[in-house]
């Protein structure tokens, strides 16, 4: 192919019109944490509530809807998935356009003392920087998750960890 050619190629960037799906995705090893006790954490409105936002509204069943509120807006997600001690899966309804239509995940296993939480916000539609603030906030709350359920206490919203003018 000649140089002409390559450039020609370049040029047209066939590859640009690709959707490219990227994902958040973290790991957290809580210590001495059951899967049950870190099942409910995540699954209930009481659970939620104790590390994620204090403002945790809706009905934690699969086909119903939890908002979550924060000062800066908040989230509704639908309740795709609950496999007790294993797996929670919602889906984002409302919210912010990047995040409407994504999914949200959590699976969950035993290694040794440790409960390993599997995170995933899957779905985005591009790498843009609310996803780069999006991927610290759920580290922070995820934090928190370990710490409500290794210590008794999380730091949900408003108490959590402030990283810029977005919360």
């Amino acid at each position: 192919m000649s140089s002409g050619a390559v450039l020609e190629v370049w040029r047209n960037k066939p590859w640009k019109e690709e959707s490219h799906i990227v994902d958040i995705l973290h790991r957290v090893g809580i210590k001495s944490s059951s899967l049950d006790a870190t099942y409910k954490a995540l699954a209930t409105r009481e659970g939620l509530s104790a590390w994620w936002t204090n403002n945790t509204q809706g009905e934690s069943k699969v086909g119903g809807v939890l908002q979550f509120r924060f000062a800066a807006g908040g989230f509704d997600m639908k309740v795709l998935e609950l496999d007790p001690a294993k797996r929670v899966l919602w889906q984002v309804v409302d919210g912010p356009k990047e995040w409407i239509g994504t999914k949200v995940s959590w699976e969950l296993k035993k290694d040794g003392d440790y409960t390993i939480v599997l995170f995933k916000h899957q779905g985005w539609k591009e790498p843009v920087e609310f996803m780069h603030h999006c991927s610290t906030k759920w580290a922070v709350f995820l934090m928190s998750l370990k710490s409500l359920l290794e210590t008794g206490k999380g730091a949900p919203a408003p108490n959590d960890i402030k990283i810029d003018n977005w919360n």
